[in-house]
């Protein structure tokens, strides 16, 4: 708003009536476009000329089983000595899964899957099969994405150890210390459920979705959105901060600008980026 001067419609929208938006023209733009996630559905918008990417907003989105870096590190200022210090793969999990014991089976480990309900969840069901874990490890459906998060938070508080599929970016990776634990490298033939998901999670692409006839019309905004890009740290770290802050979008945007001047004013017009720098003088 401040660069250009155009005043700027926020729409909070799912995935796929998103996209649809986009493809129709009664949205314009998506920062934020996991079009792998509806694959079908961007290659038809792209296909008909309708849609178009400006680029990455950041890089391949990971995803996996994650546990406490102390665990492996330790942390001195906290105290905690490393309880698992061989630990890096999914494969060794076997031989530390007493330090994970499941409350309510406490013959096995506990890892803290997503809600039921969410395709993840299943995959990681069968992973458990497809790494032979199934002996020694309950994958225990948290009831929401809150809950999970929190199943995760009050652990790391504690200095507990704790084992649990996540994603980035995302608060709890910005404000948390996590180390994803190795897996096998994607291999197509073995993403099945016949080879029970034996393999990491195929890469996620994140771009910035636009409606074609919006970039012809606007070929300077376009342009600043095909220089724009973000790395995993930096949207982990203002998810944090909104987390820590209760902090509003708006908020957070500002949080962004004024930490990172060197990245965004390289995606600007030496005029539009004083533009940006004055209004932010005026934000509390």
């Amino acid at each position: 708003e401040k660069a250009f001067g155009k005043k700027v419609d926020y729409i909070f929208a799912e995935s796929l009536p998103g996209m649809m938006g986009i493809e129709r023209g009664d949205a314009h733009l998506s920062m934020e476009g996991w079009v792998d996630n509806l694959l079908e559905v961007w290659e038809r918008m792209t296909s008909s000329g309708k849609a178009e990417s400006l680029g990455t907003n950041f890089p391949d989105a990971p995803q996996g089983w994650y546990v406490p870096t102390y665990m492996i590190k330790g942390d001195k200022e906290r105290g905690i000595e490393p309880v698992a210090p061989d630990l890096k793969s999914v494969a060794d999990l076997a031989k530390y899964k007493d330090l994970f014991i499941d409350p309510e089976n406490p013959k096995l480990g506990r890892l803290y899957n997503g809600p039921a309900g969410w395709r993840v969840t299943s995959i990681n069901e069968m992973k458990m099969k497809g790494y032979g874990l199934e002996k020694h490890f309950e994958a225990f459906s948290a009831g929401s994405e809150t809950a999970l998060s929190t199943a995760i938070k009050r652990a790391y508080d504690r200095g507990l150890p704790v084992l649990a599929y996540y994603w980035e970016p995302t608060w709890v990776m910005g404000l948390l210390d996590m180390t994803r634990l190795e897996e096998p490298p994607y291999d197509e033939s073995l993403w099945t459920e016949e080879k029970n998901f034996a393999c990491g999670f195929p890469s996620v692409r994140v771009l910035i979705v636009a409606n074609s006839k919006f970039v012809k019309e606007n070929p300077e905004i376009a342009d600043f959105l095909r220089n724009y890009s973000t790395t995993l740290e930096q949207n982990n770290k203002a998810l944090a901060f909104m987390f820590q802050n209760d902090a509003e979008t708006q908020q957070a945007a500002v949080w962004f600008l004024r930490e990172y001047d060197d990245i965004w004013s390289k995606w600007l017009p030496a005029e539009a980026a004083e533009k940006v720098r004055a209004a932010l003088k005026e934000e509390k």
